[in-house]
């Protein structure tokens, strides 16, 4: 296994730039994920470490060796994709076989490698079926069993969990964090859910526009987010954001009735207004405080979330512990710990606290 470099990598259609000169540092046996929403950049950046998309300047490493201009089946990746893309006509043991029988392997050196990824994967069972005969997530594990077998240095997955039912999702993401404890292989996986990159990652890059917004472990994104787009992305639900303004060392929240904050002396704010963020599980419904509406209650079992509007109608999500039902339309106060809000520039979303 190797690692993966990337150095003011750019990509462009034409005129129309995508990639936005990416430096990044994949270390050897690292569980990256790229995250972002649709169009950040972040299928394209894995296409071009796969060799799949040219890149238009820059470099792309994999271990020592310069792979920018190499063909993908030399650069030492295998891909698993969103799709499955088996034969329906083969078995699969022959569908994880194929590529290597393809390349001349000897009969039993491939016997030997689909037996070894089978029992990984835990497919002993299903070996003669068919696909048709296969689960949405046995097909996915068989998928990613051709993938094992060829021994890459590098795994790239592109969305891989995208077409399965929400238990499924779940069942598969446990699968391939036990994949990865297990082969310890260096993996770069996309996706534009926020939950399976918390759940899977030893380090996320958030992607917007083609560029890094910010690189971290999962807890340091989510604990110190550089700006308000990568608060807001990370967890769920998401950061509630509230319009502020700040003079006289002091922050007014007009949402929150008004409420008032004592700050520094100078954070740094282009102007007087600001942007608090406040998590949902920071919040309370309390007997006292900032009174708003009902607009919803998400009841999970374990936990509710209930979405609120302000009397400046923005909204808010709390989340709460509690079994309650509230009925739409009613009328409740709030309250929030201030010592875990975050401040953000107005006008340049940057954190300012």
């Amino acid at each position: 296994m190797s690692g993966v470099s990337l150095k003011n990598i750019k990509k462009s259609y034409e005129s129309l730039q995508v990639i936005h000169g990416i430096d990044l540092t994949i270390d050897e046996g690292e569980f990256c994920v790229f995250v972002g929403p649709s169009g950040c950049g972040k299928s394209t950046l894995l296409r071009m470490i796969a060799g799949l998309e040219d890149t238009s300047s820059g470099a792309i490493h994999i271990g020592k060796r310069d792979v920018t201009n190499m063909d993908p089946a030399d650069r030492g990746i295998a891909m698993v994709f969103q799709t499955y893309a088996l034969y329906p006509h083969m078995t699969v043991e022959e569908n994880m076989g194929f590529g290597l029988k393809m390349n001349g392997l000897p009969k039993a050196e491939v016997k030997e490698k689909v037996a070894e990824a089978t029992r990984i994967l835990q497919l002993e069972p299903y070996l003669d079926r068919k696909p048709k005969a296969l689960s949405g997530g046995q097909r996915q594990r068989v998928a990613i069993g051709r993938a094992i077998v060829r021994g890459p240095e590098v795994f790239l997955f592109d969305e891989p969990l995208s077409n399965l039912d929400a238990e499924l999702r779940v069942e598969m993401r446990v699968e391939i964090a036990r994949l990865h404890k297990d082969i310890g292989a260096t993996m770069i996986y996309v996706t534009h859910d926020q939950v399976e990159a918390m759940t899977l990652a030893d380090k996320i890059v958030v992607l917007r526009d083609g560029i890094i917004e910010q690189v971290g472990t999962p807890l340091e994104l989510y604990r110190n987010p550089n700006n308000k787009f990568v608060a807001g992305f990370i967890g769920s639900p998401g950061m509630n954001f509230l319009n502020a303004t700040i003079e006289n060392n002091t922050i007014n929240i007009p949402a929150l009735d008004n409420h008032t904050i004592d700050c520094d002396a100078d954070i740094g704010a282009k102007s007087n207004k600001v942007i608090v963020g406040i998590r949902p599980q920071n919040m309370q419904i309390s007997t006292s405080g900032a009174p708003c509406s009902v607009e919803i209650t998400e009841q999970l079992g374990g936990v509710s979330y209930i979405y609120l509007r302000t009397p400046t109608s923005e909204r808010i999500v709390v989340e709460s512990k509690a079994q309650e039902d509230m009925a739409t339309g009613s009328n409740v106060n709030i309250s929030f710990d201030a010592s875990t809000m975050m401040i953000f520039d107005k006008i340049s979303e940057e954190r300012l606290k």
